[in-house]
């Protein structure tokens, strides 16, 4: 039960520093529809709380997954805070150009310092990391779901991300996609 409270806390961490930095952002000038937008929260709604809940958790759902141990537990609680701090670290970079919808802000810029550097989606791939180490953490099949629910849906959001970018910054946007990697880091 111990490895539960050590992967609460980054999340709350994370909760609690994306709801100030939600403060401080630009304009919006242009935003996504509602319905792919509402699609891909329920995704990870549902992903979330079958990682977190424990009233998802029957039949299978509720079994563990792998033998318990004290390595696992640790593996899972490292990966939660590595997860967390490379999208806090991401989100601090975007500053005043993040958005929990996929936006386009007042005079924006493209990013491409800090993990922008390697990644174009650190955050999305940060909290797929933290929910992974959750899951190892926790143990059960529901969190196996949970994760593939969670990484399909920040997938889908950045596919339709680079969609907007790519309308905004075209050639840059590309030439910027020849040297980042997706979801993973590139080192090239």
């Amino acid at each position: 039960m111990i490895w539960r409270y050590l992967i609460e806390v980054p999340w709350l961490v994370f909760l609690a520093y994306w709801a100030v930095g939600a403060l401080k952002t630009r304009r919006t000038q242009r935003t996504e529809s509602f319905a792919p937008r509402y699609g891909i929260l329920f995704l990870e709604i549902v992903g979330f709380a079958l990682v977190f809940m424990d009233e998802t958790e029957f039949g299978i759902l509720g079994r563990r997954v792998l033998q318990r141990s004290y390595a696992l537990g640790v593996t899972g609680v490292v990966l939660t805070w590595a997860g967390i701090a490379l999208a806090l670290w991401a989100r601090w970079h975007l500053g005043q150009y993040w958005s929990a919808r996929i936006t386009i802000k007042e005079d924006h810029k493209l990013i491409r310092t800090g993990p922008y550097s390697r990644l174009r989606h650190p955050i999305y791939s940060g909290l797929d990391l933290a929910a992974i180490g959750s899951a190892l953490a926790i143990d059960r099949w529901r969190c196996v779901v949970g994760v593939c629910l969670i990484i399909l849906g920040y997938w889908n959001k950045a596919r339709r991300e680079e969609a907007m970018l790519t309308a905004q910054f075209g050639a840059d946007f590309q030439e910027h996609c020849s040297h980042t990697g997706f979801l993973f880091p590139s080192f090239r």
